[in-house]
């Protein structure tokens, strides 16, 4: 045991890092304890810096000013680690237990230089008591017996404080075995939990026995009974009584004495007497006094010394315990290592035997792996062989393969050649013969069903464009180093071949360019072969991104152009061909944005019972918003197709392109608009800024195509075509001056003369006048009348400036 104090106690410590510690030398030997009136306060702490931290704090403000004194008990490993793990002590090397002991103390002096640092941060003086011990809790009893400590903070568990009776906890146990005198405050994470007080007799101690307080905490350290022995002492000021411990006889001696020198007092002077009383007492007093003193240094010196021999005595015991233990240890270990080395040289013989007996197996290994490293040698020699052969043979193949299909192109182009000359010689001799178009029938290429599986990878998913419901599906392909489209009839289809020979009959005379071009048929598979085109009207419009790519000049052409096709099949010879089934969905495009007619219905070839048929119906036309939009509603009453059919189709698509509307009353909305000079409303804005002239003219033409009476409907004419192809380019010609209303600054299309000699577009006149105004817009002055005469000479002349460009 020993105290620990920083070597310059009169200052306080600044660091925690301080080397000096170093015990008093009135404790380095043991022979001394503290003073008696050290009113220090002992703190216990344990191995824990950051549990310790509150109740530092809590005794920092508690005890304000006051030096604390740190008190821990050192408690040694019973295990220590080794290479065989961890063993008892008594069981270890001596050496590695006495290295091991070293390192622990290191430890503890680490964690006692943190304690003192942490006090020297709060400016508190402290010093250090330590101790070992197997039990914390007896060496804190110990140390707190041993130094006479009269105020302890330790740290307690809840539980275990409100149950003193539970010996096994370290706060009862100190409890119950501290001095009287000890005061105790047990702190729980800086909160106070309970506080043992001291003894009640403890201020009734003998005044002796406070000047001597060394002897005292001995005192009633070892030995609680010498409390209950201390009686009380006479103080001539206060009593004429005087009680001395265990001693009777002196107090009657001392009265007797008394009495009789009163008695003599009479007769002498009385303050000699009194002073001479005195002086006894005070001698006798004396005389108890030392006498006592010397039993109690006596007494605690001899329990002092048995103490130290039964120490000795139990470390004797445990001494020769310790090695005992390590006797058996050693023999055991011993024992072990005996039988551990012969096992091993058993397994060493053992793999001596297994170890030649591998080289043996790696002599025969090594032969036979030599004899198929030849045989290897051997094999990769015809494989080299057998793949230069290979390699020649897929060379060959290749030039094979490429021959034969170089010569089914060949064979192809030249069958298409031979028949397109067979063609066209056909068309000149009809042409000559009777003076006009005519359309007779190709010699069209026929292709088997093995070329149209090579052309599509056998009719694959991925080859398919759309499935349609009405009985075909289409496929894109690739023949005669193009481009086609393969349109296939289904064989579940009872009218199949009618339908396809209806259509090589009447497709096959088609020669325009405008008009979908069939190449080929295939009779096995009832199957046509179409030139292709990436996308149709209908989709093109009515998906969003490309929508907006269609200028309204794209839309113009197109327009021309589908007025072109139906002008080529309505003067077709020697009979009028007609499409029958016109919608933008029969409309394709290719990639340059050229539409061409396909998917013909001919009247001809359709009876009225036949169309009446609600099959029928719906294969030959779509249904929108519950009617028929693009058919003729004649044809839906009375299933009669004309050419005035198709013009009322035409209508409706023009409508449709310069609208972008779907809706069942297109037309009429497009009337309304016109008539309340409000075109503009019902514009496409996608299509960009509309020329007015443009989208009059094309909504005028719309609208003719779209009378109900049929006699009303305008002709595909040749001068109507040249009209429309040059609407398109229309912003791109020089305007001669006078075709200009002078009002709206457009070319007039229902020029009319007013009577201040100026031609104004008919509509716009009719407005100005509309108003009430009865003056000239050209210059303001009143007019003479307000009739209006048509300029039909000038209206001549923007009609052949527009078909003549």
């Amino acid at each position: 045991m020993k105290l620990l104090r920083p070597s310059h106690p009169s200052a306080p410590m600044a660091t925690a890092g301080c080397s000096g510690f170093s015990p008093p030398a009135s404790f380095r030997h043991g022979t001394n304890l503290p003073s008696p009136d050290d009113d220090k306060v002992y703190v216990a702490v344990g191995k824990s810096v950051e549990k310790a931290v509150s109740l530092f704090h809590w005794t920092f403000r508690r005890f304000r000013d006051r030096e604390i004194c740190i008190l821990h008990v050192h408690q040694p490993s019973p295990l220590i680690p080794t290479l065989l793990g961890k063993l008892p002590a008594t069981q270890a090397n001596s050496d590695v237990v006495c290295a091991y002991r070293r390192e622990e103390r290191e430890e503890m002096q680490k964690l006692l230089l943190d304690y003192m640092s942490l006090c020297s941060r709060s400016k508190v003086k402290a010093c250090v008591v330590t101790t070992e011990n197997d039990q914390v809790r007896k060496g804190i009893a110990d140390l707190v017996n041993e130094y006479g400590v009269q105020k302890l903070v330790m740290g307690a568990v809840p539980e275990n404080w409100m149950n003193l009776k539970k010996k096994s906890s370290k706060s009862s146990y100190v409890a119950k075995n501290a001095p009287p005198f000890c005061q105790i405050w047990f702190v729980n994470k800086g909160q106070l939990l309970y506080t043992k007080q001291p003894a009640e007799n403890y201020d009734l101690l003998p005044p002796s026995i406070h000047q001597d307080s060394s002897a005292l905490r001995s005192q009633s350290l070892c030995y609680p009974s010498a409390e209950r022995e201390q009686q009380e002492i006479y103080h001539p000021s206060s009593s004429d009584t005087c009680f001395v411990p265990g001693s009777t006889g002196i107090t009657r001696s001392l009265r007797s004495n008394t009495s009789s020198e009163s008695g003599f007092s009479s007769e002498h002077d009385p303050r000699v007497e009194e002073e001479s009383l005195c002086k006894q007492l005070e001698e006798v007093n004396l005389e108890a006094e030392a006498s006592r003193n010397e039993a109690f240094q006596e007494l605690l010196m001899r329990k002092r010394l048995e103490a130290q021999a039964l120490e000795a005595d139990n470390k004797v015991e445990f001494h020769l315990y310790g090695l005992t233990l390590e006797v058996k240890a050693y023999e055991s270990a011993h024992a072990q290592e005996v039988e551990s080395r012969r096992v091993a040289e058993d397994k060493l013989d053992a793999a001596r035997r297994e170890h030649e007996q591998l080289m043996e197996q790696k002599e025969l290994t090594s032969k036979e792996l030599h004899k198929v490293m030849r045989n290897i040698a051997i094999l990769e020699n015809q494989v080299q062989e057998a793949n230069c052969r290979r390699e020649e043979s897929s060379e060959e193949l290749k030039l094979i393969q490429s021959s034969i299909a170089t010569l089914k192109i060949e064979k192809l182009t030249i069958q298409r050649l031979r028949f397109d000359a067979e063609n066209w010689l056909d068309m000149w001799k009809s042409r000559g013969q009777t003076g006009g178009i005519s359309c007779t029938t190709l010699r069209l290429m026929e292709f088997s069903l093995v070329d149209l599986e090579t052309a599509t990878c056998g009719f694959s998913e991925s080859f398919k464009i759309s499935h349609e419901s009405y009985g075909c599906s289409l496929y894109k392909g690739e023949m005669l180093n193009r481009t086609v489209m393969i349109k296939k009839l289904h064989r579940n289809n009872l009218q199949a071949q009618q339908e396809f020979q209806e259509e090589v009959q009447v497709v096959g005379r088609l020669q325009h360019k405008h008009i979908l071009s069939l190449i080929g048929i295939c009779h096995e598979a009832h199957a046509f072969v179409y030139e292709y085109t990436p996308t149709s009207l209908e989709s093109h419009l009515t998906n969003r991104t490309n929508s907006y790519s269609m200028s309204w000049k794209t839309r113009t052409r197109i327009i021309s152009e589908i007025a072109n096709a139906l002008l080529f099949l309505h003067n077709s010879r020697p009979e009028k061909l007609l499409h029958g089934n016109l919608n933008p969905e029969n409309v394709v495009l290719d990639s340059e944005l050229c539409c061409k007619l396909c998917n013909f219905r001919f009247s001809k070839l359709v009876n009225e019972e036949t169309f009446r048929c609600r099959s029928f119906r719906q294969y030959s036309e779509p249904y929108s918003n519950g009617q028929f939009l693009f058919t003729d509603p004649d044809v839906l009453q009375t299933g009669d197709f004309t050419a005035k059919s198709d013009v009322y189709s035409f209508g409706m698509i023009i409508l449709w392109l310069i609208t972008g509307s779907r809706s069942a009353g297109l037309a009429n909305e497009v009337r309304k608009a016109v008539s309340g000079s409000n075109l503009a409303s019902v514009l496409d804005a996608s299509a960009g800024e509309w020329s007015g002239f443009v989208a009059k003219r094309l909504a005028d033409l719309g609208l003719r195509c779209c009378e109900s009476n049929t006699a009303d409907r305008p002709v595909i004419s040749v001068v109507l075509v040249k009209e429309l192809e040059q609407l398109s380019v229309l912003e791109d010609r020089q305007v001669p001056s006078f075709f200009l209303c002078p009002v709206l600054k457009e070319i007039m299309h229902d020029p009319q003369l007013a009577a201040d000699g100026f031609t104004y577009e008919g509509e716009a006149l009719r407005g100005w006048l509309k108003n009430g105004r009865e003056t000239s817009p050209m210059t303001n002055l009143k007019l003479d009348h307000l009739n209006l005469t048509p300029n039909h000479s000038i209206w001549l002349a923007i009609q052949d400036w527009l078909c003549n460009p």
